[in-house]
């Protein structure tokens, strides 16, 4: 399978990096990992995580109060958001369009 990010959710993974590196240093890097170690487990399994609404998927990741949200369409894994926890819970549903 490929695997593509949605702009937006590309976005929010590098905003969420800088904000906690100005909080700690090496904190942005340490999230940047988890992050990229959450969605290498999405692409080994991507149907172990369960569905919560249209289809999308969500990956809770440790350590941060974040999910990956993704999409599985024909070959592709689609990564919808980078979600805090606390904020706005469903914003990405209009991405789906």
């Amino acid at each position: 399978m490929t695997l593509r990010f949605l702009n937006a959710a590309e976005a929010e993974l590098f905003e969420a990096a800088a904000y906690y590196e100005l909080q700690v240093q090496h904190l942005g890097e340490n999230f940047l990992s988890i992050i990229e170690e959450a969605v290498g487990e999405i692409v080994e399994s991507p149907k172990m995580y369960p569905e919560i609404e249209n289809g999308i998927r969500r990956r809770l990741v440790r350590r941060f109060p974040y999910s990956v949200l993704y999409g599985l369409h024909n070959a592709e894994i689609v990564i919808v958001a980078i979600m805090h926890q606390k904020q706005k819970p469903r914003y990405w549903l209009e991405r789906l369009s």
